[in-house]
């Protein structure tokens, strides 16, 4: 006599946590043929614009992010074990003071302060 155990479909079946659902996006544009070039979901309000990239597989240590003016230029640094290079150039210059990243579970979340122009509006006095 053979015991084989039954297993339950139900408990396979879960919804994927965060970092699962990065993993699969990643793949799923590398086997479109460009996981440098994985889609980038942006928001834009007021006072920022948010940048979400997906980069599993890498650090916070592993990561570059320079801003200059109205560019923001994302790289991976030598030793990576894979390589990321990407740039982005806004409608606005940048506050990088007041600007933030984060990266947590394969996606990186870029939040740049929009630079608020300042008056630069004098009063002269009249002799």
């Amino acid at each position: 006599m053979i015991f084989a155990p039954t297993l339950r479909r139900a408990s396979f079946v879960h919804a994927p946590h965060n970092h699962d659902a990065a993993l699969q996006r990643f793949l799923l544009a590398a086997a479109q043929g460009s996981p440098a070039r994985a889609p980038v979901q942006v928001q834009d309000d007021e006072k920022a614009t948010t940048l979400q990239l997906d980069v599993p597989g890498l650090a916070r240590e592993q990561l570059a992010i320079t801003i200059e003016g109205a560019q923001v230029q994302l790289k991976s640094i030598d030793g990576a074990p894979r390589q990321v290079q990407r740039s982005w150039e806004l409608p606005g210059e940048i506050d990088a003071s007041a600007s933030s990243a984060k990266l947590e579970n394969g996606v990186l979340t870029l939040v740049l302060a929009k630079l608020q122009p300042e008056s630069r509006a004098t009063q002269l006095a009249i002799g």
